[in-house]
């Protein structure tokens, strides 16, 4: 798609720097009442509804939320631990209200998928099973600039089975004088060092520059190899359209508190390919949660795994977690993620556009313009003082998020940002971006 297309809203050719314009697409805007089922903060901003582009740090609240959570206060209150059997929804099998819909969300069969712990907890679960190094094949391979999370925890599996985390780690990096990694390099990289690498460890969409990776094309390169593949989606769920089992991944993890909305610290997800996940005889860390459903309460001392991945479960999951997650994934359920990143390209094209308006001496937008490389995030570059800028634009009542040393990520989330947030967002970005320099 070239850069002022816009596609899907057929009568309109191009986009326009106008006001008139982003109302006119708000308009025709099929996802335009998912917006009213989501607070936005509140303050005193110009007298306006605060410009919220952080969904790519922490999502908006759902309306349904608290509701449903005041559900499972009410019926703990009046039920205590029957609340396990009788609560409206009842605690024991609670996670299984969200398989489903997990699996549409990823791409994924529903016996595929679990929502269980924290992000990083479910990292290490994994690499407990689908790392396994061997006497010359033991390296794992992450992008450089990987989330430090990642980072951290790839180099302590290395440590843990006794290599030294700066050989055994190896990072992929871009070219000299270039933002983003090529795929022909990835898989060139893969395809020289393969031999030597057990683990290929990806997020599916940097969290610093926002590029999405060739998920298939490379995970095809590093099966060729005998790798394990697995991707991180803490900036992918909820934001790009993936289909991890067709795709063939190993394995995925994920947050929700991002794009998918859950709230802070909210409960993660994981999946496990169907032929990992039914009957899987290799090293895993186990809890009773994993244990085979019909005969967990016998309490018998040798586990059974429930054929799925459901068994790497460890402990009966936070209640309230999962309710606040399901008020998310209901909307993403009905607006389903096609419709979803559909608009989110359009979004993301209509900040690009505007903020193409600017002399390139305030700031570099690094995020591929290739609406196949991208989800809802642009990583703009500013010179001069950005922090400075991202106070003012606070100030201003545009919320958005910086990282160290000049990067100010904008994210307008498709389902409750508009057309109108993003023409106001870039309105007082140029506005403000030539006083920071």
């Amino acid at each position: 798609m070239i850069q002022n297309e816009v596609v899907g809203y057929e009568t309109l050719a191009s986009y326009e720097n106008s006001e008139t314009f982003a109302k006119l697409m708000d308009k025709r805007d099929p996802l335009r009442s998912y917006r009213d089922q989501f607070l936005f903060p509140q303050g005193n901003y110009l007298g306006q509804q605060v410009l919220y582009m952080a969904g790519n740090s922490l999502g908006l609240q759902p309306i349904n939320a608290k509701r449903f959570i005041d559900e499972e206060l009410k019926d703990w209150a009046n039920m205590g631990v029957e609340g396990h059997f009788h609560a409206k929804h009842p605690w024991l099998p609670y996670h299984e209200n969200l398989t489903e819909s997990t699996a549409r969300l990823v791409g994924a069969k529903p016996h595929e998928v679990v929502v269980m712990n924290s992000l990083t907890v479910n990292l290490h679960l994994m690499m407990v099973s689908f790392y396994r190094p061997q006497k010359d094949k033991y390296k794992i391979l992450i992008e450089g600039g990987a989330f430090p999370s990642d980072q951290y925890a790839v180099a302590s599996q290395a440590a843990f089975h006794g290599y030294d985390p700066a050989s055994a780690v190896m990072e992929l990096v871009p070219r000299p004088n270039e933002e983003i990694l090529r795929t022909d390099d990835i898989v060139s990289f893969i395809e020289e060092h393969g031999k030597s690498i057990a683990l290929l460890m990806l997020g599916s969409c940097n969290y610093l520059t926002g590029q999405a990776f060739d998920i298939p094309a490379i995970t095809a390169a590093a099966h060729k190899h005998g790798c394990m593949v697995g991707f991180n989606l803490a900036h992918g769920a909820g934001n790009l359209a993936v289909q991890l089992h067709e795709w063939d991944v190993d394995f995925a993890v994920w947050c929700s508190y991002k794009y998918l909305n859950a709230g802070p610290g909210g409960i993660a997800g994981c999946f496990v390919h169907e032929r990992h996940a039914q009957n899987f005889e290799g090293p895993r860390f186990t809890g009773w949660w994993g244990h085979d459903k019909q005969t967990r309460f016998l309490m018998g001392p040798y586990f059974k795994s429930i054929p799925t991945a459901e068994g790497w479960q460890l402990s009966n999951p936070p209640i309230f977690q999962l309710a606040s997650l399901r008020a998310s994934m209901e909307l993403f359920d009905k607006a389903t993620m096609t419709e979803i990143r559909r608009k989110g390209d359009l979004l993301t094209g209509f900040l690009e556009f505007l903020l193409r308006s600017m002399p390139n001496e305030y700031c570099q937008i690094i995020t591929p313009r290739n609406i196949k490389e991208r989800g809802s995030q642009l990583s703009i570059r500013v010179k001069g003082k950005p922090r400075e800028l991202v106070k003012t634009l606070t100030a201003a009542g545009a919320i958005c998020d910086f990282r160290e040393p000049d990067i100010i990520r904008a994210a307008p989330a498709p389902l409750y940002n508009s057309f109108e947030d993003v023409f106001r967002f870039a309105s007082l970005f140029l506005e403000h971006a030539s006083n920071a320099v």
